[in-house]
């Protein structure tokens, strides 16, 4: 897996991957924190609420990138989120109003919108070849729930030092080296930078800014990719919003065990993340991803068990082993999303594909997170552990629907006549005195191809 680190763009990329994701995780206590102090007993209303503004500029923003994204140059739209990251955490520290945490949050994960989408759609050219770019979402997985853990340990030794307010620097910093690594490289050029003039980039704003999203709708494996963002969003959000609860109300144990919790959910994803890529090599990505989230609802199942029953020393142990099980499946469905986008969205509609998928998921978030504070709060426990699992076994049974069991074939072709600029031939080889490249089946009805 470690191979695919001898290449020196995809290296600095996943560094700066990396840096950034530490800032970020330092953001996320220092503001927790910032909250308390602002709003005393209703940090957890602040926080809550930041949340969402987080999820509806992802949701918002993301499409809006898709949009542009093929006339701003990849590096400065890379480094102008950075700096726009590293700027907003300079000015956190200083806030004295929620109001304005609000602001400054929706203009931080703005930027996050810009920046992942794009990321995610430089990656697969940086490493065209399929089995290293499986194996990059598998150490971009890793990053993630690295930074689940590192972070917060981070933070809390930092903290026996400094005041909270420092940790926004460690943000800044954090932002800044990530701008200064995505310099340090030459990214390679979007399809779409390529277009001739007598083949140009055309539609409305609004036309390009949905073009991921129609996408999405018109091929059958990415409306089955809506459906299990939707089941990942409802584990997701069980964990992430009520791992404290169940640790310190339901078995009654100490704020210490909190993070241990947690950390089983990404040593679970961690563990599949490290696996996958030699299983992907072997076994279709439509069979790992539907057993994975077909493997969520067997989990709520074990958790509503645990939630049930009164009392036990083995619901401890049990509940970081469930708390690794969804880890696991949610890391079965995550990894290989990157291949199956890159499968189905032509070349030149690569990050409008990723910043469609990047909104959607968040999306679900967006109705997932409520869902699984408001039902906690108001109804209980289980009737949260009966809805989220009731969501997730949607999600996975739409899937197993919408999927083809049987996908189509690219048909491969060539073409005599089009100049080497012309936008049909993207991800085409010189073949003779032609081009040769292969289509899906399933575009053809979505794109026009110009044959000259």
């Amino acid at each position: 897996m470690l191979s695919i680190l001898r290449n020196r763009t995809y290296r600095h990329l996943l560094t700066a991957q990396l840096v950034a994701l530490t800032g970020t995780g330092l953001a996320t206590v220092a503001l927790a924190l910032l909250a308390y102090d602002l709003a005393g007993a209703d940090a957890g209303s602040v926080l809550g609420t930041a949340l969402a503004v987080k999820m509806a500029a992802y949701v918002v923003i993301a499409p809006a990138v898709g949009a542009v994204a093929d006339r701003v140059p990849r590096r400065a739209l890379l480094v102008g989120s950075d700096l726009t990251r590293a700027g907003v955490a300079l000015l956190l520290p200083f806030v004295d109003q929620v109001w304005q945490v609000y602001v400054l949050i929706f203009l931080l994960q703005a930027a996050s919108a810009a920046f992942t989408p794009t990321f995610q759609a430089v990656v697969p050219d940086v490493l065209p070849a399929e089995r290293d770019y499986t194996r990059a979402l598998s150490l971009s997985r890793l990053a993630y729930d690295l930074e689940s853990l590192f972070s917060p340990a981070l933070a809390a030794a930092l903290l026996s030092l400094i005041t909270y307010n420092w940790l926004f620097l460690g943000t800044v910093a954090g932002f800044l080296a990530s701008a200064l690594l995505v310099t340090s490289v030459v990214l390679p050029k979007p399809v779409s930078a390529s277009i001739t003039a007598a083949a140009p980039s055309s539609g409305s704003v609004y036309a390009r800014a949905t073009a991921g999203t129609r996408l999405f709708l018109a091929v059958p494996q990415l409306r089955a990719l809506l459906a299990l963002d939707l089941a990942v969003a409802a584990a997701s959000a069980m964990v992430t919003v009520n791992t404290v609860v169940y640790v310190r109300d339901l078995l009654g144990r100490s704020a210490a065990d909190v993070p241990l919790a947690l950390g089983a959910f990404g040593a679970g994803s961690m563990v599949v993340a490290l696996l996958l890529p030699r299983i992907l090599d072997r076994i279709p990505d439509r069979t790992v991803m539907l057993r994975g989230a077909l493997l969520l609802t067997g989990v709520f199942v074990a958790l509503g068990a645990i939630t049930s029953v009164g009392g036990g020393s083995w619901r401890w142990p049990s509940l970081l082993a469930v708390w690794a099980a969804f880890g696991a499946a949610c890391s079965m469905v995550l990894t290989p999303t990157g291949r199956l986008i890159r499968r189905a969205a032509p070349a030149g509609e690569r990050t409008s594909a990723f910043a469609a998928q990047f909104s959607l998921s968040h999306s679900c978030w967006l109705l997932t997170y409520p869902l699984a504070g408001w039902l906690g709060a108001v109804a209980g426990l289980r009737s949260a552990v009966f809805a989220l699992g009731a969501v997730a076994l949607v999600g996975a049974l739409l899937a197993v629907r919408l999927w083809p069991a049987r996908e189509p074939v690219p048909v491969e072709h060539e073409h005599a006549g089009l100049p080497a600029g012309h936008p049909h031939l993207a991800d085409a080889r010189r073949v003779g005195g032609g081009w040769r490249h292969s289509h899906h089946p399933l575009l053809d009805g979505l794109h026009a191809h110009a044959h000259g």
